[in-house]
């Protein structure tokens, strides 16, 4: 009877704990999305009303008005499709084909590589930034340029600082952001592929790359979704890059960075000072996040199945 009694108190007990816990871990989870919200509905008056704590009393639009004119949204929205989501898109594409060669073929200096891919793994940007911003200044590929320069004094090297390619090449050789964890990804899936299926193709006449696209990737829906939403997160909140590369045209996460500047730009001293206590800061960190949440609820259950097929953990 006694262990019957505790049985069947763990199975009531047991449930109501995962409720709790749940509860908590969404209350904590939601609560900075749930207070940017509040605050960004409220009116001036509600601000100033001590008896408001998360339902305004007057409901309002003007701070996302305001939002948008301070953050020049729609300006820095498209910088941010054409330099960081375009960089996302090529990562995801290039670093595919880098990992199913590494992972597919044997050839010399493939250890070698494979080293070089975890250094670039370890390394963070920060200590990549200053060569890469000198390279771009100069732009030269294995020293070509760079030596006729000094045989005959002319400088070919182009300055491709301010530009697109700044963003575009480094996710065009796998080195982009995040570069070497999306290449190690592909790596693990690609190894987990039957050998059958590229020898079937190849008995039918297929070569590699033939094999690869009508092959290999059909059948890796799995990392593509992984990569792809890390790549698209990765980047829509990257500001550090942005700023070295760049003075102008500058995306979305450089903006919400200098949000305070870019208020009293836009509203002048005294209303950027109201602008920056109220509510456009919350309505402003509302709009950054909500055009990439809206593509994580789109692909969300892919990346569980994604996630859990992949054995990413942490």
């Amino acid at each position: 009877m006694r262990v019957k009694l505790l049985n069947n108190l763990k199975r009531f007990i047991s449930p109501i704990f995962m409720i709790v816990f749940m509860a908590a871990f969404t209350y904590i989870l939601f609560y900075p999305v749930l207070y940017m919200l509040s605050n960004a509905l409220r009116t001036t008056v509600d601000y100033i009303d001590p008896t408001v704590q998360w339902v305004p009393k007057n409901f309002t639009l003007q701070n996302f008005k305001d939002a948008i004119v301070a953050m020049n949204f729609g300006e820095s929205f498209l910088n941010t499709v054409t330099l960081e989501m375009v960089s996302a898109l090529l990562s995801v594409f290039f670093c595919a084909i880098y990992a199913y060669g590494l992972s597919r073929f044997n050839f010399r200096f493939k250890k070698l590589l494979i080293f070089v891919l975890i250094l670039i793994i370890m390394l963070p940007d920060v200590m990549l930034v200053i060569p890469r911003v000198e390279n771009f200044q100069h732009l030269d590929f294995l020293g070509v340029l760079g030596l006729f320069d000094k045989l005959t004094g002319i400088d070919l090297r182009p300055n491709i600082m301010g530009t697109p390619l700044t963003f575009y090449l480094p996710s065009i050789f796998g080195v982009g952001l995040k570069g070497g964890m999306f290449i190690f990804i592909y790596m693990q899936f690609f190894k987990g592929l039957p050998a059958e299926l590229e020898e079937a193709a190849w008995i039918d006449g297929a070569g590699p790359l033939r094999t690869y696209f009508q092959i290999i990737i059909p059948s890796s829906t799995t990392p593509i979704v992984t990569v792809l939403v890390f790549s698209l997160v990765w980047h829509w909140n990257d500001y550090f890059l942005a700023l070295m590369y760049t003075t102008e045209n500058l995306p979305l996460a450089v903006v919400m960075r200098d949000i305070q500047q870019y208020i009293f730009l836009s509203f002048g001293e005294a209303n950027g000072a109201s602008a920056l206590i109220f509510g456009v800061p919350p309505a402003a960190c509302l709009l950054f996040i909500a055009p990439i949440v809206g593509i994580y609820m789109f692909l969300q259950k892919y990346f569980v199945e994604s996630i859990d097929r992949v054995g990413i953990v942490g």
